[in-house]
């Protein structure tokens, strides 16, 4: 398997796209009218997905240094000015509030549903977070003839809350969420050496193998996404997943907060090669 195919994009959604799902503006623009509310796995490919943090300015400055200190979970690819629904640096067509398939909404730090547009909640003194998505290195894992399973059966990755603590920054603290992927042990050893090139995407893995050694104590039930499949022949590969912010999000309580509904990405123009290192 050496591409994502898009008959098989098509099916991983259940849906008949009658346009290019190829094209990020594409994709964008599809759902910003409302035509496609799916998740944005092997969509657009080759281009960036993004996760996504909105809060209000008072806690804005906390929540970048919560980045910075924990890069691995909260990789930074773009922060707007307070107010801006745009991100010019990774699109110029974009408008956060109605770009993304499904918002998460935060009331003082709880879950308070996921909806599909956010211009009413829009503040002025909102400011956007941009964060790298493990999507962009899943395809070169692809491309170098790695089988995702998710990918093939059209699947959510599973997501697990472990006991690591992140790095705390004011009222910003939490554990870490991470992402897992089986792999057999030859398979896996290739997906660190290629996922390490991509820092700005959350790199190598964070653990492989013995998940209770991560406070996670069963595999095959995910805190978020869909339950994984292992064979006897694969182990489970976890890497830092930038559903984390939403944890410290609930630590911190701010009045509202936005993030994106996991699997729900911000599709941009920028090409996954160009975050590369080496």
């Amino acid at each position: 398997m050496n591409a994502f195919p898009a008959a098989l994009a098509k099916a991983a959604h259940g849906l008949d796209i009658a346009w290019d799902a190829t094209v990020p503006r594409e994709v964008r623009r599809h759902i910003r009218t409302g035509d496609y509310r799916g998740h944005t796995g092997g969509l657009a490919r080759g281009y960036v997905q993004a996760n996504l943090a909105i809060l209000p300015r008072d806690y804005a400055d906390e929540f970048l240094r919560f980045c910075q200190r924990n890069p691995k979970p909260c990789p930074l690819l773009a922060v707007s000015e307070p107010g801006d629904p745009r991100l010019p640096g990774l699109a110029e067509d974009l408008d956060i509030r109605t770009d993304i398939s499904s918002y998460r909404v935060f009331r003082d730090g709880e879950y308070d549903g996921d909806v599909v547009n956010i211009e009413d909640l829009w503040q002025e003194d909102f400011v956007v977070f941009a964060l790298g998505c493990s999507f962009s290195f899943e395809e070169p894992l692809v491309d170098a003839g790695l089988r995702l399973r998710h990918w093939e059966d059209g699947s959510v990755c599973p997501m697990f809350l472990t006991d690591i603590e992140c790095a705390p920054a004011g009222r910003f603290r939490g554990r870490m969420v991470v992402s897992m992927r089986p792999f057999t042990p030859a398979d896996a050893i290739k997906a660190v050496q290629i996922t390490s090139r991509y820092p700005r995407v959350h790199g190598a893995p964070v653990h492989l193998s013995m998940p209770e050694l991560i406070g996670i104590e069963d595999v095959g039930r995910a805190w978020q996404g869909d339950d994984p499949v292992l064979t006897a022949d694969e182990m489970p590969v976890f890497w830092a997943c930038g559903v984390t912010p939403q944890v410290a999000i609930r630590s911190a309580r701010p009045p509202l907060a936005i993030t994106h509904t996991p699997a729900h990405m911000l599709v941009t123009d920028r090409r996954n090669a160009s975050l590369a290192v080496g």
